[in-house]
């Protein structure tokens, strides 16, 4: 069912309102604390302004890192609003606490169109148990409520589902709207030909997205580390490639499902191995057939480039989730490089070229091709099991439209 957005809140539900707002602002830091990356920072804006445009007092949460125990300060979301006060271009206060009276008194402080951010919630255990005590607290302080975290959409926790309890309306975040817009009309009502472009080290973390894959798409591309688990099912040496020994008998299934559905499963000719694995390794370029014993394959080849890209051009929606290879180690990026390059050539020319998170977004930034993408996940483990066509808790609990 399609769920209620920002969009469909006026003014007048707005104006004076508290709303509380998950957001992800899990943003990669430096040692000295200092954010690398403010992507989902920005991700957030659009929703941020929507609700203070129409007079709403906006309480953001949000979790940051993996504190063990308590409060850390290295997890304390600190930069993220002095960040966030210098793109909204105004003062952002930011609690020491997400629940009290402390938290209590900053909210009471607010006047419409006021933003206020949250200490980190995973400071509690009772976050991730979802617990609904805990959630009540997290709600007690607003009048509605806004997930906009797609990133731990598939999580139920207590600021993602748990809240939703005790708050009316809760609605979508303009970022979520987006996500599934864009991740579930390409699996459920995509423009033809659809490819899917699959690739990461192992099967076994991506046999739910290939299996459901392969009732949607034209074409299924696989690269990386899987491949090699792949051709050992067929018979082939590997030398000391990956390979998940449990997973061969799987392998040689889903082969056997692309054929009988007549999906084009394309796997690469061709890989580049190395002596060990490590960015100053010697390397060379041999057939899937002439793997030598002892060297491991870490990127796709040329011939497989090429090919992979001629299938590419002749689709109008393309889903890439996973890198072709290593593309940490510069000898070793060169699949994934020209995957990201084809893409990014492909859009323009009416191709939806959809980016579903994790490794394959920090790829498509590397190579400085990001904003050439019809669409970026914000969610690596959410986008995932949207397309293996899983319920997402955190979406699931929102008011339907």
């Amino acid at each position: 069912m399609p769920k209620k957005t920002v969009n469909d809140l006026s003014s007048a539900d707005l104006q004076g309102k508290r709303v509380l707002v998950r957001a992800d602002f899990n943003v990669p830091v430096d040692e000295q604390g200092n954010i690398t990356d403010d992507t989902r920072i920005r991700a957030a804006l659009p929703t941020i302004e929507a609700l203070t445009s129409k007079g709403a007092k906006v309480i953001l949460s949000s979790h940051f890192g993996r504190p063990k125990n308590g409060p850390e300060d290295k997890y304390r979301l600190t930069p993220v609003g002095t960040r966030l006060s210098e793109l909204l271009g105004k003062p952002v206060v930011k609690t020491d606490d997400c629940i009290g009276d402390d938290v209590k008194s900053a909210v009471d402080a607010l006047q419409p169109g006021d933003v206020l951010l949250l200490e980190n919630v995973r400071f509690y255990k009772e976050e991730e148990k979802n617990d609904p005590a805990f959630a009540e607290k997290l709600a007690s302080v607003a009048d509605l409520y806004v997930n906009d975290a797609f990133g731990t959409a598939h999580r139920a926790h207590a600021s993602t589902e748990g809240v939703t309890k005790f708050l009316k309306p809760s609605v979508a975040g303009l970022l979520i709207e987006k996500e599934l817009q864009y991740l579930q009309s390409a699996i459920e009502n995509p423009q033809r030909p659809l490819a899917a472009i699959v690739g990461g080290s192992k099967v076994s973390s991506k046999i739910g997205v290939i299996e459901t894959l392969l009732d949607k798409v034209d074409k299924l591309l696989i690269g990386g580390g899987m491949v090699f688990t792949f051709y050992k099912a067929r018979g082939l040496a590997v030398g000391k490639s990956l390979v998940e020994e449990d997973k061969l008998e799987l392998a040689k299934t889903l082969e056997a499902k692309a054929k009988e559905k007549g999906v084009e499963l394309l796997l690469p000719t061709d890989v580049v191995v190395a002596d060990n694995f490590a960015p100053d390794a010697n390397t060379q370029t041999v057939s899937v057939e002439n793997i030598p014993d002892g060297w491991m394959g870490l990127d796709i080849g040329p011939d497989s480039i090429k090919t992979f890209q001629a299938a590419l051009e002749q689709c109008k929606s393309v889903i890439w989730n996973g890198p072709m290879g290593v593309f940490e180690m510069d000898k070793f990026a060169k699949g994934t490089e020209a995957i990201a390059h084809t893409l990014a050539e492909l859009t323009p020319k009416g191709t939806t070229t959809i980016i579903g998170g994790g490794d394959s977004v920090a790829a498509v930034e590397k190579v400085g091709v990001a904003s050439q993408m019809s669409h970026i996940s914000t969610g690596g483990g959410a986008s995932l099991e949207l397309l293996e066509g899983k319920e997402l808790p955190g979406i699931a609990a929102l008011d339907e439209a």
